[in-house]
């Protein structure tokens, strides 16, 4: 269970773990698809850290945390992303305001991890406070948080094989051996700057 004290205000200066967010859909069917990179990530940076992750009713997620990190996967498919992200953001950042937005601290505090259709398979970018560009999921969290004030690591999965079948279906095609080699190195490659 997320701990308060992971939120802090201390002389008035307001002290927040790094929250991390990787999206995907929930269950087996979708494990290692390609809509599923955010869930790859936060799960290595969970193996990385040692952290265990556990299913919180609340917030509809998955969570895995340490004094100073908190990792997220929305149970709530990857459309509806948003909603999950909203209530932990609302429960805990929220009490720290004493005047303004507690949307302010978002930049400094959320990072959302993502794959990306429009980004070439085997790179990475990271953007800051920018629109959606059509995902789904992030669309989802501005809509939820009314702010895109936050940093995105955005992960390629642009391939051939998307001229040939829908994107719809693309996305949800699970990764091939030689593709989750790759994968996992840039994983491993934002996994500092991440963090």
């Amino acid at each position: 269970m997320m701990r308060k004290r992971y939120f802090a205000k201390t002389d008035g200066i307001i002290k927040s773990m790094h929250i991390i967010v990787g999206l995907g859909n929930p269950g087996q069917k979708y494990e290692s698809t390609r809509h599923n990179t955010g869930f790859m990530a936060v799960n290595a940076l969970a193996k990385e850290f040692g952290l265990a992750w556990a299913a919180n009713k609340k917030f509809k997620a998955e969570i895995a945390e340490s004094p100073e990190l908190m990792l997220i996967k929305p149970q709530n498919f990857m459309n509806n992303s948003g909603f999950s992200i909203a209530a932990v953001l609302n429960y805990y950042l929220k009490h720290l305001i004493d005047k303004g937005d507690w949307r302010d601290l978002l930049i400094d505090t959320l990072t959302v991890i993502h794959d990306d259709l429009d980004i070439e398979f085997g790179k990475y970018k990271i953007s800051v406070n920018s629109r959606s560009a059509g995902h789904k999921g992030v669309e989802s969290i501005i809509n939820q948080l009314k702010t895109k004030n936050f940093k995105r690591f955005r992960i390629g999965i642009r391939a051939p094989a998307l001229e040939k079948i829908p994107a719809d279906e693309f996305v949800l095609q699970k990764f091939n051996d030689e593709e989750k080699k790759i994968i996992n190195q840039i994983i491993l490659k934002i996994i500092r700057p991440v963090t």
